[in-house]
């Protein structure tokens, strides 16, 4: 790498840790201020545990939480991955026929008005409760945001490129594959990125009404014991899992179009 190209990659990396400088300073202050108040006020820690008192549950059942904390990610990376999938599968379908649009987009629509805490007790009764039921959950959570995204990405092709690439003699196949789709990537990226936060909460809420393990089945059977530290441990460890997948996400996205034009 040449010294301009050192300088840009320095002055680039210098700038994204600046733009997270606002985010880490505000984050901080509410910390402080929440453990100055949960001090100040004698807030009892079986109600509100001080961050304090947090970061030292961490500390003492890292083992813990690291072994409930591989259960649920393994939920939310085969489910995330399943949803990608199904999802673009879903959308390629849906946009390559009006027939399929029609038939198809109002069954996915309708789908997610039907409260994901109503269903999964029955995936528990269809299929168990092992790993298959939570990662049912996620997938049926995280799909529509990457079909909602990528139908749109797909539509929004330049109208007059399509026109002459089939006046040119492109099949609907490359006109998929050379158009449609590169012009569709930023869509589906960024149905990707709310799927990788809804896919977290997916897998809290398979493992929070049937498991044995998981972040959410911890938080499940700590809560009644008043271990409130506990619960909020969990929460955090979700917090980092929930932003380090969409960061991959992000990261992946800047690689995949990095020919793509300048974006903001």
């Amino acid at each position: 790498m040449s010294a301009d190209g050192t300088r840009r990659r320095a002055a680039q990396i210098a700038w994204d840790v600046g733009a997270w400088l606002p985010a880490v300073g505000l984050t901080a202050l509410l910390v402080g201020l929440w453990e100055l108040l949960a001090h100040t006020l004698d807030v009892q820690p079986w109600l509100l545990p001080a961050p304090s008192e947090i970061a030292q549950e961490l500390g003492e059942s890292f083992s813990l939480h690291m072994e409930h904390g591989w259960i649920t990610l393994q939920e939310v990376v085969i489910g995330f991955a399943l949803a990608a999938l199904l999802g673009s599968l879903l959308a390629a379908a849906i946009s390559w026929s009006r027939i399929v649009e029609r038939s198809l987009y109002p069954i996915v629509i309708a789908s997610q008005t039907i409260p994901i805490i109503t269903l999964a007790p029955l995936l528990l009764v269809w299929v168990g409760t092992e790993i298959t039921s939570k990662v049912i959950v996620v997938v049926l959570i995280s799909f529509f945001p990457v079909v909602v995204s990528l139908v749109d990405g797909l539509r929004s092709a330049d109208v007059d490129m399509t026109n002459m690439m089939r006046t040119l003699g492109a099949s609907r196949v490359q006109i998929l594959l050379k158009l449609r789709l590169p012009a569709a990537l930023p869509y589906l990226f960024s149905g990707l990125k709310v799927a990788a936060v809804t896919a977290v909460i997916g897998a809290v809420v398979g493992e929070w009404v049937g498991g044995s393990g998981g972040l959410g089945w911890l938080m499940k059977v700590s809560a009644p014991q008043f271990r409130t530290e506990r619960v909020f441990a969990a929460i955090f460890v979700l917090s980092v899992a929930a932003v380090s997948l969409f960061v991959i996400v992000a990261l992946t996205e800047r690689w995949a179009l990095r020919h793509h034009g300048p974006r903001k």
